[in-house]
């Protein structure tokens, strides 16, 4: 009998801390592409459509450690005779655990441990499980934050966990339908993506799939070619399964971490399967909307090493296999205005023919896939599964589990102001009980002309860049008022339009925020002197601001005044002067003053930056630069010393 219930899992846990309050200016998709010369024009148009200046109105999620204590998460569980499904709604909704309740088979890559690192939109990211990705290029701004969850019912009876969230960038919604009716064998989850403006909106979408890697494990998809995007960033056509002289569907045997998008040319419900060397494993079969597959692996290299075991814990590699809209992660797509979109997507067990799912004959790996598939679900059933959603997904939920942002209300409100009813949707309701802190300073100033007056030591909560905000925002008074319209113009690409609010922000009351955007609209100008005043008399307003004396330092690292980034390093307290990013930066500064001893003691002594960007070379550069110091200085001894493992998150084997 099929069953939803809501439980607890608790597992070591490293907290996500408080949001940082300093608005990400220029903070937009960092996905670059160096290289699109064998893409064709439809590629080409999708890859330069779409893409965003900034993350705002979102704010970054980079307040977590690395210590790990027991914690308990909230989470939802589907069960029917054949599979238990474990969802986390505060992460996303994350689908954490898929189990084979007949072997006893975890079929994803289930981390023992819940350690974000910077991999995200936002930053904060974890690995494993299956992951929701909406919006724009990149891990979700919402995979680490919660979604609304409620019980739905499928006319049968069947009860259906529904996740869903207002997404703020691209302000649309998105819905998960998740379930388990009593005969499947295939863990289903529809998906809807709603576009309830006026207007077309980019959207982007892929399911991030982590299963366990082993030595023998073969990633399996009807294609003969795939799509190539390394950390070169460039694009390239590859056959499938042999390329550069190694099999690209077997994840070990290649030294380089890679993402391979495959070109299906299979007409029946696209899929893609992970099998071990006994041909077991997880396959994902879709309607034929989620036309995209992709294999990404860490490669053998030490830093692919290292990013798992920084992500994950030693000994705890995982591959990801994955699916999405576009047939690659560089493109977005046009949803038409007041248009739904929607597709089924199946998880569960496949067993195949070993010797045919790992010989050398590739089309018959090929088709003893999807033979396995076909015996999970057919794509004729996956088909009538979507045909059947169309009429229950979009009615009322029968009981609320878990709440999401009050963004989606708010929302409401600001529509419903001019008459607009478009996000009053029965599936996905958005209820004033969520309305918090975040919200009430935008409902204050919707409802009565202006944001409530506040002292300038502390920063606003959040911010709102839609363009319907800026009226409101103009003929509201105070510094606060034009703090905020600042951030909206920048958001919008009016640069000088956010320096002049924010000048008058600073004018009207001194505050460190103001300064601090200031600042980082010159540095972003490459105007350094004018970035170090303005980031100067943010920090004299704000010293013990950590978020804002981490940026500080790095200007003053940037203008050439290392002298003077370390005298600020040596006026902060003890817990900022702890700080892992801080320490990073005093090491540098050290070594641009000459002070080899001071920063070869921090590097010895042990140095973690918790939110280390993917792709970020700054720890083994530091390594490397002190080394070419020390050996400059005669002190052979200290520059014999190889990169330690700790600091190797370099993303290209050696000598590629």
């Amino acid at each position: 009998m099929s069953e939803l219930r809501m439980t607890d899992l608790t597992m070591p846990t490293a907290d996500l801390g408080p949001v940082n309050p300093l608005p990400p200016l220029f903070s937009g998709t960092d996905t670059q592409v160096a290289g699109i010369d064998e893409a064709d024009d439809e590629m080409r148009r999708n890859i330069a459509y779409g893409r965003v200046r900034t993350v705002l109105p979102h704010l970054t999620q980079d307040g977590y450690d690395r210590r790990q204590r027991p914690r308990t998460h909230r989470a939802a569980v589907l069960e029917n005779e054949t599979l238990r499904a474990t969802f986390l709604p505060d992460v996303g909704g994350r689908l954490w655990s898929l189990v084979h309740r007949p072997s006893g088979r975890e079929l994803l890559f289930r981390n023992s441990v819940f350690q974000p690192g910077n991999l995200a939109l936002r930053d904060a990211w974890v690995a494993g499980g299956v992951e929701w990705n909406f919006g724009t290029i990149g891990h979700s701004t919402t995979t680490a934050s919660p979604l609304h969850a409620v019980r739905a019912e499928r006319p049968d009876g069947t009860p259906v966990l529904r996740m869903y969230e207002y997404e703020r960038i691209r302000r649309a919604v998105f819905q998960i339908d998740a379930y388990l009716p009593d005969d499947s064998q295939a863990l289903l989850v529809h998906v809807s993506i709603v576009n309830p403006n006026d207007h077309e909106v980019p959207v982007y979408w892929w399911s991030n799939i982590a299963v366990p890697e082993t030595a023998d494990t073969r990633v399996i998809a009807p294609a003969d070619q795939a799509w190539h995007f390394a950390y070169d960033h460039r694009l390239r056509r590859v056959p499938v399964p042999d390329y550069a002289g190694t099999d690209l569907t077997y994840t070990t045997r290649a030294a380089a971490s890679a993402d391979y998008f495959f070109e299906l040319d299979s007409g029946d419900g696209p899929w893609i399967a992970a099998l071990d060397g006994a041909g077991r494993g997880l396959a994902q079969r879709s309607t034929r909307r989620l036309t995209g597959r992709k294999l990404f692996h860490w490669g053998t290299h030490r830093g692919g090493n290292r990013w798992q075991e920084w992500l994950s814990g030693p000994g705890t590699p995982y591959l990801e296999i994955q699916a999405g809209l576009a047939r690659t992660q560089l493109e977005h797509l046009a949803l038409p205005a007041r248009t739904t979109w929607s597709w089924t997507e199946a998880y569960g067990h496949v067993h195949i023919d070993p010797a045919a799912a790992h010989g050398d004959d590739w089309q018959q790996a090929r088709a003893a896939g999807e033979t396995g598939v076909d015996a999970l679900i057919t794509s004729a059933r996956i088909e009538r599964e979507l045909e059947e959603a169309e009429d229950w997904t979009t009615g009322e939920p029968v009981e609320f589990l878990h709440p999401g942002s009050g963004w989606g209300a708010l929302e409401r409100h600001r529509r419903a102001k001019s008459g607009d009813d478009s996000l009053n949707l029965p599936a996905t309701p958005f209820p004033d009980t969520g309305l918090g802190p975040e919200q009430e300073p935008w409902l204050t100033l919707l409802n009565g002309g202006q944001l409530p007056r506040c002292a300038p030591t502390a920063p606003p909560a959040s911010y709102e860049v839609s363009p319907e905000w800026e009226p409101l925002l103009e003929q509201a008074d105070g510094w606060l008022s034009q703090l905020c319209l600042g951030v909206l113009r920048v958001a919008g690409g009016d640069l000088d339009g956010a320096a002049d609010a924010w000048t008058r922000s600073v004018e009207d009351t001194p505050n460190a925020w103001a300064w601090r955007n200031l600042g980082a609209l010159a540095a972003h100008r490459e105007r350094l002197p004018a970035a170090m005043d303005a980031y100067v008399r943010a920090g004299d307003l704000a010293p013990d601001h950590l978020p804002l004396t981490r940026e500080l330092v790095g200007i003053l690292l940037r203008a050439g005044r290392a002298d003077l980034a370390l005298e600020r390093i040596d006026s902060l307290g003890a817990d900022q002067r702890a700080d892992g990013r801080l320490r990073m930066l005093e090491a540098r500064a050290a070594l641009d003053t000459g002070d080899t001893t001071r920063c070869g003691r921090i590097l010895n002594d042990g140095l973690d930056v918790p939110n280390l960007r993917e792709g970020d070379t700054s720890l083994s550069d530091l390594w490397n630069a002190w080394r070419r110091a020390t050996t400059e200085a005669g002190h052979t001894a200290d520059a014999a010393t190889a990169l330690p493992h700790r600091y190797d998150f370099v993303m290209r084997p050696e000598g590629s």
